[in-house]
């Protein structure tokens, strides 16, 4: 079913609702005296654009707008991961002082037009619409990094994350242009015609499909398109990284899914997908898995910065979730949604523990969290040690699960290279997860650390996240059938 303009419009409520906010926002800015009252209309509008997300779900499957975008369950499933990581970057910047030195206006109106562009990623069923919307994703992201005008290294990650972004954007419309060039269509539906009858040049469609991917990669920050990633997460505001780290990797990993699996590959009745002939860029993303994973976690052995060694854990963790990515069958792609729910509250939580002590502190080096435990913070402690557990892939936590369901897929395909490698960085990741744990309860204080505090709005927050990481790992099934029912594509 495909609709005009103007039946698409009731599809669109979530994000009809999410604009209103940012106008509430930006509007609100000028006229409200309070400037801390900003950050509730955004917490408030973000709420209610979850609600619509719920509310329009159950609706049929439907091409909106001539088939630039898509509503099915699959985008439905990223709105929500989107929409939560917006609520808890929104819920962090409320206590942040790195956040509250920026326009209140700028920050949160931003913030939430960078998840109404994901909101777009998910669903765009057009090469131009999932340009569109990625480019759009990427420009507040740029601003987002650099809005601590005073910061000279926040204004340098900026600067590093535009040069990076504008590369591998400008290699990945070239490579869209070449795939245009071949199908003679810009829809996926008509690209996937068009490419399954053959005849196309294939060493022209695979280097068109390697160009496309480094826009994508860019996004998911896999390599060798990570290196924007320690320096945008170290610079920019707490909150922000956080965001980041999920909401935009999240955001890049459904254009990815979409793009790659209806749009130019074939679904058997099995629940296997098969990758046009001759075109081999499964054995080329497995590749890059490994190597990513493998350097991510490397890289993060030797950083005294919390937030340089969680964005290199970011970039391991990509690997890890690519391994679902390329064993081509839906068992891999609903693994890959349950590890970004549980990437979801595990990665949020550190960058939130990380904030906790910052802005107790003003420090964000493993040095500051020397006998956390004992100095006030046994609370961030204790979390911080089961969102470092779960990331590393112990039992019996969220992160386990996700992880297990990664190599049973892997495994059921016979790719025992790759789980091999996923493992063998398992055990890798693990020291440096526990050098923070070591530190924390381990190490007594030097003396000059400061003493933390944690507040009723952060505590909230912080076990809530906890609880849920700990929950997930114990009883997981009611989140896996709502993953289950996600994985469905509108294919028109």
């Amino acid at each position: 079913m495909s609709l005009d303009n103007v039946h698409s419009l009731p599809y669109l409520l979530p994000e009809l609702i999410l604009t209103l906010a940012i106008l509430s926002v930006f509007v609100g800015d000028l006229v409200i005296a309070a400037k801390e009252r900003i950050g509730e209309i955004a917490l408030v509008g973000g709420a209610l654009v979850l609600v619509a997300v719920w509310a329009v779900a159950g609706r049929a499957d439907a091409g909106l707008f001539n088939r630039m975008v898509i509503h099915d369950r699959f985008a439905s499933f990223f709105k929500v991961i989107f929409i939560l990581a917006t609520l808890a970057a929104v819920w962090m910047s409320l206590t942040s002082r790195e956040a509250r030195r920026s326009n209140q206006g700028e920050y949160y109106g931003i913030l939430l037009s960078s998840a109404l562009g994901m909101c777009f990623m998910a669903s765009s069923a057009n090469l131009l619409m999932a340009y569109l919307s990625l480019e759009f994703v990427s420009l507040t992201s740029y601003v987002l990094t650099g809005i601590l005008k005073h910061s000279r290294r926040s204004g340098e990650a900026a600067v590093k994350y535009l040069i990076y972004g504008g590369v591998a954007s400008g290699t990945m419309i070239y490579g869209m242009s070449w795939i245009f060039g071949l199908a003679g269509s810009m829809d996926y539906a008509r690209i996937n015609a068009a490419l399954s009858q053959g005849g196309s040049n294939q060493l022209a469609l695979f280097i068109a499909l390697v160009l496309t991917l480094t826009g994508f990669g860019y996004k998911i920050a896999a390599v060798p398109f990570h290196m924007w990633a320690p320096d945008v997460y170290q610079g920019a505001p707490i909150p922000i990284a956080a965001f980041l780290s999920v909401g935009s990797k999240a955001a890049g990993f459904a254009l990815l899914i979409r793009f790659f699996y209806p749009a130019i590959s074939q679904l058997a009745p099995s629940g296997l997908w098969t990758a046009l002939p001759g075109i081999e860029w499964p054995q080329l993303v497995l590749v890059l898995s490994m190597i990513t994973m493998t350097l991510g976690n490397f890289a993060a052995l030797s950083q005294q910065n919390l937030k340089r060694l969680l964005a290199y854990s970011s970039i391991a963790h990509a690997g890890y979730i690519l391994m679902g990515f390329v064993v081509l069958s839906n068992d891999g792609l609903r693994a890959m949604m349950f590890y970004l729910i549980a990437y979801y509250l595990m990665n949020i939580g550190a960058f939130l523990v990380v904030m906790i002590v910052a802005n107790s502190t003003g420090r964000e080096d493993i040095e500051a969290y020397r006998g956390l435990a004992w100095r006030g913070g046994a609370m961030p402690a204790v979390a911080m040690a089961i969102f470092l557990f779960s990331l590393a892939g112990l039992p019996p936590l969220g992160g386990f699960i996700g992880k297990f369901y990664l190599f049973a897929a892997v495994i059921e395909r016979q790719f025992y290279l790759l789980a091999l490698v996923g493992v063998a960085n398992s055990v890798v990741s693990l020291y440096y997860y526990a050098r923070i744990v070591k530190a924390m309860f381990l190490d007594q204080p030097a003396g000059g650390e400061g003493t933390v505090v944690v507040g009723v709005h952060d505590g909230s927050l912080l076990w809530g996240l906890a609880g849920a990481t700990v929950a997930l790992g114990l009883y997981w099934s009611p989140v896996m059938s709502f993953v289950e029912r996600s994985l469905h594509f509108f294919a028109g």
